[in-house]
């Protein structure tokens, strides 16, 4: 007999932890491979973990409720024998390939690993012989902490982003004008240090009568961080545009009654922008890719990012093959995915593989506006209000008409204004072509 490990996934792109909803079994439960196990959510998706071996429950480890990092055991199997151990994992792979991984054969009394960083008052490990990575090296840099008195909870005691995080969250951060003179407890229990309780009467100060102080969610803390990371490492450039969509608008008005009774779900404004930034995207394939350090990523697929938002969160789910597809399959998407995000319901897939994002900022009013790129994307377009303007026709003849603002922000390590430019007067003469007579919803 062995005892295998179920360790908590990867639930999408850039996640880093994940909530144990409800346990779906309970020790002694005898299960089979890619049975469920629990449900789990992070601030992106709901989804199960499954079962990647066949045998019996022996241990839940983690309580519902507890919120786990990525890779951390959730419970354990025995299972007959090691015919059915699967290979050890490539050295690279996937966050999907690593999300089922077992953490490998262990006895039943080992001691748990420790999954919080402390801080030691110990000698300091000589700094030319540790190396971290640039994650942990710029928020060390950003909050003074001093890293030869952190004790990680990574493989051999490396220190992770996540236990300096634990670390800053809990007000104990060893600065290196201040560092601890003797060992401090873990970081979830610790004392404030000395400079963390010098900066706290400022924000204290702030608070007057009557303030409502409302606490950071996890899924408004991802966003957070998700935006700082683009705001800081991503050079953002700007454009915008002014397009006439009145012939749009006039065909959409015409149709969209019996479309919906024909159809059973509305056809929007947005399906016919999605569907002209897809076609762009073919034509001008630069505009489809990613900053990796030393090199560009050209991707293959067009895979637009729309943005959804719900009362205090922002989710951004994927619609995959938008070249592909008609206005009446994207009007379909739009309408499932907003669907799934205001129930709950969206999916770990749903939001994977995104290549470039369209914000339909325009449903809230807005005219014009500068987005954060959506991290590692290479742009964000924001569709604006369309709104009445009086505009000059040929001739000298002025007449209301149709006009949207197409705000554009790009990454100018990958793009150019040229290029940019050029995506953009060819997203505006599709949509000013898009009438009854030359346009087909189907």
């Amino acid at each position: 007999m062995a005892i295998q490990n179920i360790t908590m996934p990867q639930l999408g792109e850039s996640v880093t932890e994940g909530t144990i909803e409800k346990w779906l079994v309970q020790p002694g439960d005898k299960v089979k491979k890619y049975d469920p196990l629990a449900e789990v959510a992070s601030d992106k998706v709901n989804a199960e973990i499954p079962s990647s071996f066949e045998g019996v429950i022996t241990e839940l480890l983690a309580e519902e409720g507890k919120t786990l990092p990525v890779g951390a055991v959730v419970c354990s199997i025995e299972i007959a024998g090691d015919s059915e151990l699967p290979p050890p994992p490539p050295a690279k792979k996937s966050a999907v390939s690593t999300a089922i991984l077992n953490a490998g054969v262990q006895k039943k009394q080992e001691s748990p690993k420790a999954t919080t960083a402390t801080i030691t008052a110990e000698k300091p490990i000589r700094q030319d012989k540790v190396r971290y990575s640039p994650a942990v090296l710029r928020l060390a840099q950003e909050h003074d902490i001093a890293l030869e008195h952190v004790t990680g909870t990574g493989e051999g005691g490396r220190i992770t982003r996540k236990d300096l995080q634990q670390l800053i969250d809990a007000g104990n951060v060893p600065t290196k004008e201040a560092t601890p003179s003797e060992p401090a407890p873990a970081a979830t229990v610790a004392q404030p240090s000395s400079s963390a309780l010098q900066e706290k009467p400022a924000v204290a100060q702030a608070i007057q009568a009557g303030d409502i102080e409302i606490p950071v969610t996890k899924v408004r803390r991802a966003i957070a961080n998700n935006m700082v990371r683009s705001a800081q490492e991503v050079p953002h450039a700007w454009m915008m545009m002014e397009v006439d969509v009145t012939d749009l608008v006039t065909y959409r008005d015409s149709i969209k009654t019996e479309f919906k009774q024909k159809e059973g779900f509305n056809i929007t404004y947005f399906a016919f922008f999605v569907k002209a930034v897809a076609q762009a995207l073919k034509e001008f394939p630069m505009m489809n890719s990613m900053w990796a350090d030393d090199k560009i990523i050209q991707k293959h697929d067009i895979n637009i990012s729309i943005a959804v938002a719900t009362d205090d969160a922002l989710f951004v789910p994927v619609i995959k093959h938008a070249d592909e597809k008609s206005i009446k399959g994207i009007a379909r998407d739009i309408h499932e995915l907003a669907s799934k995000v205001r129930t709950g319901k969206l999916a770990m897939d749903d939001i994977k593989g995104g290549t470039f994002t369209v914000n339909n900022t325009g449903a809230f009013g807005s005219v014009q506006s500068m987005g954060i790129i959506n991290y590692p994307q290479a742009a964000i377009l924001q569709v604006e209000s369309i709104v009445k303007k009086p505009v000059f026709l040929p001739g000298g003849m002025f007449a209301a008409r149709d006009i949207v603002n197409l705000c554009l922000s790009l990454d100018h390590r990958v793009l150019d204004g040229l290029v940019c430019g050029k995506f953009l007067n060819r997203v505006k003469e599709i949509l000013e072509n898009t009438n009854l007579s030359s346009t087909s919803v189907y």
